[in-house]
């Protein structure tokens, strides 16, 4: 990340705030960001075609059988508050406060029956398929991580993994971003939360960016000489590059949504503008800058969306957080279809765990990892479909139990990855598969 001016901290003598001035300087001195990335784009050769995923994490475990497979025959202390109502599909119902993506479920597809959570409250197993258990040495890569290392950036200029959430949002869950073994060259590009403003010159001329430059060089220096295994060997290059992505503006106007027709980003509204007090945005612009991340080029867009660990007030929520999730969702889904966006974008809402069937005395639901649920959209899938089941009551999956890992073959399926024939190596050298051998496509939506 380039930012060349600060807004709120101290200042060296020319202005320049000290964290914007170690930013020129570095390119990511401590983040291994923008030339590492660019490295890895380059070993792996830029890819002729694109195939992106949009993974949209609600971070908390958010309560399945109050969202798409109500439990309107259970008991009181389970079946909740809300009523199903139709959709455009015959035969499926889905929860009243979702009355958007209703209208579009021939294009959605709604799993009821992922089982095998770890059960922990991080982003781990949703971004990697995996669970943290029995790890390799540096840890599963999430799937943007594998998509930047394996394929690279799509466009010159456009890096290949955006993460549009800062990392702060996503405590105490882990970081979605986790590289694991790929490395740190395949981490995200994090524009800072919605932050063109982390991307701009803000009045800086290039001279002075140039002069800049030569104080990179003697950063540079210092760090080969201090790194003993020769990390920053041959990297100049790849700073030169990286000073013209970042003075390019391409991935900047990607994220410059004053430039979006106002009709399209009201209809995906901008929820709210702060962080939840624990957990990550409920900002609706995400979804629409994530739709123009991956028209612009970039192949993996994470972000996550409100804070669901819903142990007291379950149904209060809901009630703030589904219509805003409903509107999202569906902007989303219903914009890629019309950008003609809907064969080459595979989109998936999920989160690490379910909900207890039994309410609690707070009106809450506790965390149930035996069975949760998940939403997919395009990606050329086939769609207007309910996969798997549950018991009466919304706690064991009794019909077409689906794994982590079936979605992740699903996803590298889609995104043109073979996941029968690609290994990418652990720390130790070792080559691992990116799902265990046993697991699929899911033979429903390919």
């Amino acid at each position: 990340m380039l930012t060349i001016q600060g807004d709120s901290e101290e200042r060296v003598c020319d202005g320049v705030s000290r964290r914007g001035f170690l930013r020129i300087g570095s390119l990511g001195l401590g983040g291994l960001a923008m030339p590492q990335l660019l490295n890895a784009e380059a070993q792996a050769g830029n890819g002729k075609t694109q195939n992106s995923v949009i993974m949209i994490f609600l971070a908390g475990g958010p309560p399945h059988q109050d969202m798409w497979d109500l439990k309107m025959d259970a008991p009181s202390e389970i079946r909740g508050e809300f009523s199903p109502i139709k959709t455009n599909v015959p035969g499926i119902e889905i929860c009243e406060l979702f009355p958007q993506l209703a209208k579009i479920s021939d294009k959605l597809s709604y799993i009821r029956s992922i089982v095998g959570a770890h059960g922990g409250h991080d982003a781990y197993q949703c971004f990697s398929g995996r669970s943290p258990r029995n790890a390799p040495p540096g840890g599963w890569p999430s799937i943007g991580s594998v998509m930047n290392g394996l394929q690279g950036n799509a466009k010159t200029g456009i890096p290949a993994f955006v993460g549009l959430s800062p990392k702060t949002a996503h405590k105490p869950w882990g970081d979605p971003g986790q590289a694991g073994c790929m490395g740190p060259a395949c981490a995200p590009f994090q524009p800072n939360g919605g932050g063109s403003e982390d991307m701009v010159l803000n009045g800086i001329s290039l001279e002075r960016l140039h002069d800049r430059k030569g104080l990179l060089q003697s950063f540079d220096q210092f760090r080969r000489q201090a790194d003993a295994s020769g990390m920053m060997s041959g990297m100049d290059s790849f700073t030169q590059e990286a000073f013209g992505v970042l003075t390019s503006s391409q991935l900047a106007k990607a994220l410059n949504l004053d430039d979006e027709d106002p009709k399209v980003r009201d209809r995906y509204g901008k929820g709210t503008e702060k962080p939840t007090a624990d957990g990550p945005w409920k900002r609706l612009d995400q979804f629409l800058m994530a739709r123009r991340l991956v028209e612009a080029g970039v192949r993996c867009v994470t972000l996550a969306f409100s804070r669901w660990d819903w142990h007291g007030n379950n149904f209060g929520r809901a009630r703030t957080d589904f219509p805003m999730l409903d509107q999202g969702v569906s902007a989303l889904v219903e914009d890629l279809h019309q950008r003609g966006l809907d064969k080459d974008v595979s989109v998936i809402v999920w989160g690490e765990f379910g909900r207890t069937p039994k309410i609690n005395p707070q009106a809450g639901r506790d965390h149930w990892p035996r069975v949760s649920t998940a939403l997919l959209a395009c990606g050329g899938m086939n769609h207007g479909q309910i996969i798997g089941a549950t018991d009466r009551l919304g706690g064991e999956a009794v019909d077409r139990p689906v794994d982590f890992q079936e979605v992740f073959a699903t996803l590298y399926h889609n995104a043109g990855i073979d996941v029968k024939a690609t290994t990418v190596n652990d720390l130790s050298g070792r080559p691992r598969f990116l799902v265990d051998q046993e697991f699929n496509p899911m033979p429903e939506l390919v």
